[in-house]
């Protein structure tokens, strides 16, 4: 049998993919952390399925539940907010999958950064403006940076900074930032991206933070800054250019 690690985007149940909901709605056993997953997900689950909330496991303990659902021969579907391949903690489980032989399979999921631009109504690059986005975090106490991937190194760039897990040290974040990109760039944070409780702030670097702190923000957000939130003059892209010769490769 098989473990699906599957992205459950961002928050509203139709937001997961076709894939996703398929198998989500085929497997007999289903893990999510409650913390995150909302209940309407779980409403696709077939009636008998056993249904395990992992807010309050281990690493051990889930990796537990995940062979013995193998070992009965039953597929189950690994919920994730969001896709597993930023900041989902996947990897220790499937590192844990292979060294018991349980075959796992990822499906993709809509990203949180994803869900906020949609609600931003912004695209994140934008010609001759910004054409990188950088998808980071801040260093806590549970989990440091690796070297040269501090804020104010990664500020140098000029580049859009999309960063997760970093509501509650917004102070911190505009402080570090402020030499790189001015007080009057372009800044927004987005909670609970995609929910009927959506929260979507919008200013600059100079007054994002309090909004955060007014609006009671500290979790299940993304902070974006960068030039490109703000971008009005700019030029089209080429790729729908009437200048184009659309005959040739």
């Amino acid at each position: 049998m098989t473990v699906y690690f599957i992205g459950a985007g961002p928050g509203a149940a139709d937001l997961i993919t076709v894939r996703g909901a398929r198998i989500l709605g085929t497997s007999p056993v289903c893990l999510y952390a409650g913390s995150l997953v909302p209940r309407d997900l779980l409403a696709a689950c077939p009636a008998d399925a056993r249904l395990v909330d992992t807010a309050l496991l281990d690493i051990d303990q889930i990796t537990a539940e995940l062979v013995r659902a193998h070992r009965e021969g039953h597929d189950v579907a690994r919920l994730h907010s969001g896709d597993p391949s930023v900041f989902s903690a996947v990897n220790e489980q499937m590192r844990r999958l292979d060294e018991a032989g349980v075959p796992y399979e990822v499906v993709p999921g809509v990203p949180a950064f994803a869900a906020a631009a949609a609600a931003l109504k912004r695209e994140l690059t934008v010609p001759t403006v910004g054409q990188t986005v950088i998808l980071t975090r801040i260093a806590q106490q549970a989990t440091a940076m690796p070297e040269g991937e501090d804020l104010a190194t990664l500020g140098r760039s000029g580049a859009l900074l999309v960063l997760h897990l970093a509501a509650r040290y917004v102070d911190r974040v505009v402080d570090e930032l402020l030499p790189h990109y001015g007080a009057d760039c372009p800044a927004a944070v987005v909670a609970m991206a995609s929910r009927p409780d959506e929260i979507v702030l919008r200013g600059t670097l100079d007054d994002i933070a309090e909004q955060v702190k007014s609006a009671g923000v500290v979790r299940t957000a993304v902070i974006m800054v960068g030039r490109t939130l703000g971008a009005e003059q700019f030029r089209d892209s080429h790729l729908y250019s009437p200048a184009r010769d659309r005959h040739t490769c």
